[in-house]
């Protein structure tokens, strides 16, 4: 990138001008990751200053049965497979009320399109959980899982929203996105939930006072322009409902442990290759510099490795999602050492050591309790993690 196009492009950030598509496909050019890490770090500390928000949460999914083989996916298993399964809701409740000693604020839940559970099996789910753990908050289903239930129940979305939020939900997750862009999407998605239908059930959510995350998954077979056209879809739902809390990029991952039995589901890893950790600070901050009106981008560590996830604090995101225990969408497929669980300590460590002040959110991003930062005495002059 030249001089010149450099200097039209803080000189627009740091007035606040919105970023052209143009100008995000010419951000992904750029090989100065240090420039583009800073840039975002200027936008991220002037929304969020010095914090990094997280939770304490849990992830439960009550089935891995799915109608879907979707080309990147490992989770899914089809009836009658011999690690395929199905959660009774007792058992679910049971597996849930486990972790409240954990003293967990939020409970995220997806599941497989399972062809054959019932309808009504998903809004007791959500009273009883709701029941079992009163103070915690229930972010469950992906509008792909919405869109699912409107074929099994032969209602509305609206309606079928209506009676989820009746029975405990207070968000929808972000997962079903993907890259939007049809021309990566036929290659990717196995499943009848697009951009259209995304946007619609997500925009009916928004509508009823729910407040829900986005996520874009990259790495695959998309190119940087598709990336663009992603966020910016995003960016236009946002200027019209205000509803997105946060966005999520979420890093692709190829299929290391199912290979050893022979099945390798991720149809997808023949042809690609994981996201380096430079490429995957590099899509931080672009979406960072692009998405100027959500409040919030979070980093995945489970996705990403931990200290990836450190430096992604430095170029755009401001929180880092969560606590978290057993989240067998990725660990079904990855095996390259991201641990199971990282506790409440676990985490405000990593994210002092990454030079930042610790603030444990709900899902709505409402503050529970603020930390210390960064022990002063540790260093001459305290700074944020750099590469």
């Amino acid at each position: 990138m030249d001089a010149g196009l450099k200097r039209e492009l803080e000189e627009k950030v740091r007035s606040g001008e919105r970023l052209t598509r143009e100008d995000g496909i010419a951000l992904y050019e750029s090989d100065d990751l240090a420039w583009l890490g800073g840039l975002a770090h200027e936008v991220r500390t002037r929304k969020n200053g010095d914090v990094v928000h997280f939770n304490v949460n849990r992830h439960l999914n009550m089935t891995n049965v799915c109608t879907a083989s979707c080309a990147y996916c490992s989770f899914q298993r089809k009836p009658g497979e011999k690690d395929a399964y199905t959660m009774r809701i007792e058992e679910a409740v049971r597996l849930a009320k486990a972790m409240e000693n954990d003293n967990l604020t939020e409970l995220h839940i997806v599941n497989g399109l399972h062809p054959n559970l019932p309808w009504r099996y998903y809004p007791r789910s959500l009273s009883e959980l709701k029941k079992a753990l009163p103070n915690v908050s229930l972010k469950a289903f992906t509008a792909t899982e919405i869109h699912h239930f409107e074929t099994i129940s032969g209602m509305s979305a609206s309606d079928i929203l209506d009676e989820l939020i009746e029975a405990g939900l207070e968000s929808l997750t972000g997962g079903g996105a993907e890259i939007f862009d049809w021309e990566v999407r036929q290659h990717i998605v196995d499943h009848r939930t697009h951009w259209e239908d995304w946007s619609r059930i997500h925009r009916l959510a928004h509508s009823k006072g729910l407040k829900t995350p986005s996520t874009m998954l990259y790495g695959h077979i998309e190119e940087p322009r598709h990336r663009v056209d992603h966020v910016l879809r995003l960016r236009e739902l946002q200027d019209e409902t205000g509803g997105f809390q946060v966005f999520i990029p979420l890093r692709y991952q190829h299929d290391f442990v199912d290979m050893q039995d022979g099945k390798v589901r991720n149809k997808l890893q023949a042809r690609t290759t994981m996201a380096t950790g430079a490429e995957a600070l590099k899509t931080f901050a672009v979406s960072r510099l692009l998405f100027d009106n959500v409040p919030h981008v979070k980093v995945f560590w489970v996705m990403h490795g931990v200290q990836t996830a450190q430096l992604a604090l430095q170029h755009g995101a401001d929180d880092m999602d969560g606590s978290v225990v057993e989240y067998k969408i990725t660990h079904d497929a990855d095996n390259y050492g991201t641990p199971n669980k990282l506790g409440r300590e676990d985490l405000l460590e990593l994210i002092r050591e990454a030079g930042f002040r610790p603030v444990e959110r709900n899902t709505r991003y409402e503050i529970i309790r603020e930390y210390p930062g960064p022990d002063a005495s540790l260093r001459e002059t305290p700074q944020a993690m750099r590469v």
